[in-house]
């Protein structure tokens, strides 16, 4: 039951929010994170576009290991909620662009519908596939708090 609760937790905050802080590594070995906004397939596969002139895109490019944060940054100190994951990103191939684009579009009414050969060019679709996944605990949290923030597995 505890790790069902964990998981429903973690499922909401994805679902809640709409920009995810995404960290690539350069081949420089420099980290960068920007924030781009997601729409989620599951709780395990990211996408969004970008342009792959961007410094993340082309870290990626190079380096494919990500990692992730989603979070609301308006709730007040002491009342967060977050999931972080590692991920391998890469950009959608050609033959998945049409479904993916789809999907990609269908979450947020105020975003323009992209069609596949929008996403070809200046504005590339990415997707990140989680590989590993965890929830903040608050060290307040009424049922798993123990005094200090914490990380705890989800989607083992």
């Amino acid at each position: 039951m505890t790790q069902e609760i964990l998981d429903r937790r973690a499922a909401a905050v994805i679902e809640a929010n709409k920009y995810m802080a995404l960290g690539t590594v350069g081949g420089d070995g420099l980290p960068w994170v920007t924030p781009v906004y997601f729409t989620p397939d599951g709780h395990d596969t990211f996408y969004w576009a970008s342009s792959p002139n961007s410094l993340h895109s082309r870290n990626l490019a190079e380096r494919p290991d990500v990692s992730i944060a989603i979070f609301d940054s308006t709730v007040p100190i002491g009342g967060a909620s977050a999931v972080y994951f590692r991920a391998q990103a890469a950009l959608v191939p050609d033959d998945e662009l049409e479904a993916s684009a789809t999907l990609f579009s269908s979450r947020y009414t105020e975003l323009r519908a992209y069609t596949a050969d929008q996403l070809r060019d200046d504005l590339r679709l990415y997707r990140a596939r989680a590989t590993e996944h965890w929830i903040l605990v608050t060290g307040g949290d009424p049922e798993f708090g123990t005094g200090r923030d914490s990380r705890r597995p989800v989607w083992p």
